[in-house]
């Protein structure tokens, strides 16, 4: 969703102008093309070369000095702009953003625009809090202006309080959710499974697996990306849930199944990524088992309720994960007719492209109309995208034909 898009990014005089090299870098890295303009005070905390060197463009820090490419620069970056972010966002930029004054290039940048605007503040907890900042931040907001809201945590003052620069992850996060407006999966409703479950046997063992997670979250950011919102029931993960997402977190299968079937009642698509558990132990016990007085151990295991099985009769686009060790293709085939899905994504166990805890994938995705797809070895992120571009084109948002809104997916 940034590939080529036009991104603004206003550094204003604040200590944490310099953690905002790390935002434009990252913006650059995924594609988008960012012009930074600087304010006066923002180059005594840091260089402009800093954000020319990142973003291969030049910085903007003076309101006279006309671009060569642009006949009046103010006006075509506040034309060609798709989003203007401002970060950090200091004081005094906010009550002039808020009353309409634009007496540098930042301001009437802001001034001349259509483009949505993000805004992080970040400034010392008294100034913050002082009535008059929260007038002006809220003028802002009513017109549509997103802001990032500061974090608690040690100042530049030394004092404790609100006012720090949000975390940098969330900063990006608003850009691409501004972004993703326009995306594809625009007002629709995705719920994402993700991570292992795990059963319990008593307070300290669990019956579980070795997924990491990762698919699954690369799937809700993907999904978030495209304007989706996103629902993400996840058993316990490696890693953490991605920003921007409403999550639901469970532990065992019985939960997932109960979370899932309330999250899909107005849902759109569901993606089962998780791992499950085939089976639980029959009972547990409610203290830890010690070994000394159990040298033998049994556990009886019954079935886990079979989620997506279960949930024929939804509505939801659904899309599932078939890891298998032998027989790839015929045994997603068959989960795929089984289960009653749109789509599946199947993926060989044994394949060093498709370890549990990698970064990348090796994937194979089969639709219901005998489209067969063999991806790859890609970055997970990737292999979400082409997921969802695979449901986009079955659910015909494209303008191709497919599964129209909620129903079964039926070939026009």
């Amino acid at each position: 969703m940034l590939e080529n898009k036009s991104i603004v990014l206003g550094v204003t005089g604040g200590i944490a102008a310099y953690k905002v090299a790390d935002l434009a870098s990252r913006l650059h890295k995924a594609g988008a093309i960012i012009d930074v303009i600087m304010t006066e005070s923002a180059q005594k905390f840091i260089a402009p070369l800093t954000f020319q060197t990142l973003t291969q463009r030049p910085v903007i820090t003076d309101m006279f000095r006309l671009l060569s490419e642009m006949n009046i620069a103010h006006i075509a970056l506040a034309k060609k702009a798709d989003v203007i972010a401002i970060a950090p966002a200091t004081a005094n930029t906010i009550a002039k953003l808020a009353c309409g004054i634009a007496d540098d290039m930042l301001s009437t940048t802001v001034l001349a625009t259509r483009a949505p605007i993000v805004i992080a503040p970040s400034m010392e907890t008294n100034m913050y809090e002082n009535p008059v900042t929260q007038e002006n931040i809220a003028r802002l907001r009513n017109r549509g202006a997103i802001i990032v809201e500061p974090a608690y945590g040690r100042l530049a003052s030394g004092a404790i309080g609100t006012g720090r620069l949000a975390e940098i992850d969330d900063i990006e996060v608003a850009i691409r959710k501004v972004l993703a407006r326009q995306g594809d999966l625009a007002g629709k409703k995705v719920v994402v499974t993700s991570g292992g479950t795990q059963e319990p046997i008593d307070p300290v063992r669990f019956i579980g697996n070795r997924s990491s997670g990762k698919m699954g979250n690369a799937l809700a950011e993907a999904a978030r990306d495209r304007g989706a919102e996103v629902v993400l029931i996840t058993a316990p993960a490696l890693v953490p849930s991605p920003k921007g997402v409403s999550v639901v977190r469970v532990q065992t299968a019985v939960e997932m199944k109960r979370a899932v079937e309330e999250a899909v009642a107005d849902a759109d698509i569901l993606v089962m990524a998780a791992a499950v558990a085939d089976y639980r132990a029959e009972q547990s016990v409610d203290h830890k088992i010690k070994r000394e007085s159990v040298p033998e151990l049994s556990v009886r295991l019954v079935r886990n309720p079979d989620i997506l099985g279960e949930l024929c009769d939804s509505n939801v686009f659904k899309v599932g994960f078939a890891a298998e060790s032998d027989d790839l293709i015929v045994n997603a085939r068959s989960k795929l007719e089984r289960k009653r899905l749109q789509l599946i994504v199947a993926n060989s166990i044994t394949s060093p492209e498709s370890a549990f805890g990698s970064d990348v994938n090796r994937v194979t995705l089969i639709d219901r109309f005998g489209g067969l797809a063999e991806l790859p070895t890609l970055p997970k992120r990737e292999v979400a995208d082409l997921v969802f571009d695979r449901v986009v084109k079955l659910m015909g948002t494209s303008g191709s034909g497919g599964y129209q809104g909620q129903g079964l997916c039926v070939l026009i």
